[in-house]
């Protein structure tokens, strides 16, 4: 057996530059989380003005322009999208409700787990209960179109916005007194590494992930329906060089409780990532896939993208997001809603087979 493959390779360097962005500046545990760093950028953008969450995360810039980089060299930059923009829109943005609950994405699922916090655990067995839901529709003709070629033009776009958000960044430029773009001061989003490391950890990320295919959720599923590890086997190199990286820093610390940014209410943390889960599999794929994808030309990803950006304004405008001291009292309806959401497109959107 193959012990180096692409996918072990690209788990491994998230599992060593996480931790490292961690140990830099980065919260504990969120090295790396596509979900929170879009949450971040959302707040930078002002379409939410929760003051702790506000910064333009260089890690998912350097991530795209790596896949951007890796897809163009390898030729694999292939400008395309299908159909139901709406759709992948409000699939993004129930999984950024969920992710908000659960507080996090999948990746920081794995990294939290590699830090020591036991509270990831019910998350991931959720993610696995949501990718098992997604399959249950896949078996029954669940498709969102068929993919078609787009022009370059169309694919540029979201390269563009990429690329404003880093000018942004840069020159830490202002509309105005009281506008965007925010940088918050204190908070999580206060807390990260220099920007030049996080965007050159990004760009590595970005270049392994693009050429692995790695993704949370089809590493469960083929695994589910194939039995091929190929995929699983990156999740797996992630949670152990995540464990090694924390334990030769003095980050790892084992336990459900006093964990960074991260919540015990197991309930909660499972159903969270079950929505995610099924909305990622709905979707076509975890938000760090999505991110990878933008590089590559796919619209559809970056449509799934904005709906995670509105997500987390929604979240944060209307106290949808859990925090450490636990979920808000509207959880209950944002997962119930969005499982019907789900469940919804699952149903109406089969093809004959």
């Amino acid at each position: 057996m193959k012990i180096f493959t692409w996918p072990v390779v690209a788990g491994a360097a998230l599992g060593i530059i996480a931790p490292l962005l961690t140990y830099e500046g980065n919260p504990g545990n969120m090295g790396f989380c596509a979900a929170c760093f879009l949450r971040d950028t959302s707040g930078a953008l002002g379409l939410h003005r929760s003051a702790p969450l506000q910064y333009i995360r260089p890690e998912l810039i350097g991530l795209i322009f790596g896949a951007l980089i890796s897809a163009f060299f390898a030729k694999e930059f292939k400008p395309r999208a299908s159909s139901a923009p709406i759709t992948r829109i409000l699939l993004g943005f129930f999984a950024m409700l969920g992710a908000l609950i659960f507080l996090g994405c999948p990746w920081r699922a794995f990294l939290r787990l590699g830090g020591g916090d036991l509270t990831a655990v019910a998350g991931i067995a959720g993610l696995i209960a949501g990718i098992v839901g997604g399959i249950f529709f896949a078996n029954r003709g669940f498709s969102l179109g068929k993919v078609s070629e787009q022009s370059k033009s169309s694919a540029i776009i979201p390269i563009l916005f990429v690329v404003a958000l880093f000018i942004f960044l840069i020159t830490e430029f202002k509309f105005g007194e009281n506008l965007p773009i925010f940088f918050s001061e204190k908070g999580p989003a206060a807390q990260h590494a220099n920007l030049w490391l996080s965007l050159g950890g990004g760009v590595i990320i970005g270049i392994v992930m693009q050429k692995s295919r790695f993704c949370s959720v089809g590493a469960f599923r083929n695994f589910i329906l194939f039995r091929d590890s190929h995929l699983l086997n990156g999740v797996l190199a992630l949670i152990l060089f995540t464990v090694i990286t924390n334990v030769i820093l003095g980050q790892f610390h084992l336990g459900f409780d006093k964990q960074p940014i991260a919540h015990n209410d197991v309930i909660w943390n499972f159903l969270a990532m079950a929505l995610c889960g099924l909305c990622f599999s709905l979707g076509g794929g975890c938000p760090g896939k999505q991110l990878i994808h933008i590089g590559e030309g796919d619209n559809d990803s970056a449509l799934f993208i904005l709906g995670m950006l509105l997500g987390a304004a929604a979240a944060h405008n209307f106290s949808l997001a859990a925090s450490g001291a636990g979920v808000s009292q509207f959880t209950p309806y944002v997962v119930i809603i969005g499982f019907i959401f789900c469940i919804y497109v699952g149903l109406s959107n089969r093809i004959k087979v």
